[in-house]
């Protein structure tokens, strides 16, 4: 069985992760497959929205560290620093192709999500989680600083304190507590959370996809800090989307007082 699967239907792209006897830890095999599977995603126009989501109950619980601990070298498995940086490097572009891909991104978290596991639903823009689902960054625990992007994510969407005691202290977040804490955006039943889940996906999909991508990246750009970019970035964006067919139509449906139906052009 491979250790990513794809589906594609009603112009939603769902990758489950698929190692369920290791929580669907990372492997190369996952890796490769999500390197592939995001660019091709992003460039495809029946896909208006991307769910990543885990096999069997969980979510993914990062590294594999029970191979780092048969490994001699621990997690470089026994290469050099300047090679492992360069390996590790690579395969941290699953988090910016979450992050930036102009389409809309969700990790759908049924269960835990750790260290690199949690990192890549943080680069997604929408994260629901069922309801008793663990969340922990984890790396503390392990004696690693962490990659994938956590440190960024976390702190943009918590703040740089409450990033720091993530982080340092590794502790364990049930679902609730993550929501309260703006570390995920709705924390659902488990028995719903395919269900809406798919309710939100479809919405993206079936909505104005090329107005959704140009306002993400008008907040990728905002996460900069820096306003006359953002202004500059809005600009630009707002008047693209000023000529797109969805726009037409909503101020159409506006005057007409209906509902837009829009084809994502």
């Amino acid at each position: 069985m491979a250790d990513l699967l794809e589906t594609i239907k009603d112009g939603v792209a769902v990758l489950t992760m698929n190692r369920p006897e290791a929580r669907n830890a990372l492997s190369e095999e996952m890796m490769l497959g999500l390197l592939e599977a995001l660019p091709r995603l992003a460039a495809d126009p029946a896909v208006g929205a991307v769910v990543l989501t885990g096999a069997g109950g969980a979510f993914c619980a990062g590294g594999d560290v029970k191979g780092f601990a048969r490994s001699e070298g621990g997690a470089n498995r026994g290469r050099s620093t300047e090679d492992a940086t360069h390996s590790l490097r690579q395969r941290m572009e699953v988090s910016r192709w979450l992050h930036e891909m102009p389409k809309i991104t969700i990790a759908s978290i049924p269960g835990a999500a750790a260290g690199a596991g949690l990192a890549i639903a943080l680069a997604c823009d929408f994260r629901i989680a069922a309801r008793g689902a663990k969340i922990t960054t984890a790396f503390a625990k392990v004696a690693l600083p962490g990659d994938f992007g956590g440190t960024y994510f976390l702190t943009q969407l918590v703040g740089s304190a409450k990033a720091r005691e993530l982080y340092f202290l590794s502790d364990v977040l049930i679902a609730e507590e993550a929501e309260r804490l703006g570390v995920i955006n709705r924390a659902v039943d488990p028995k719903e959370l395919e269900a809406e889940t798919m309710a939100l996906a479809k919405r993206f999909a079936s909505g104005p996809r090329i107005t959704l991508g140009l306002m993400k990246k008008s907040l990728n750009v905002a996460e900069r800090g820096d306003l006359a970019l953002n202004l500059d970035t809005e600009a630009q964006n707002q008047s693209r989307g000023a000529t797109t067919a969805d726009h037409a139509e909503a101020a159409k449906a506006f005057v007409e007082k209906r509902a837009p139906v829009f084809k994502g052009m």
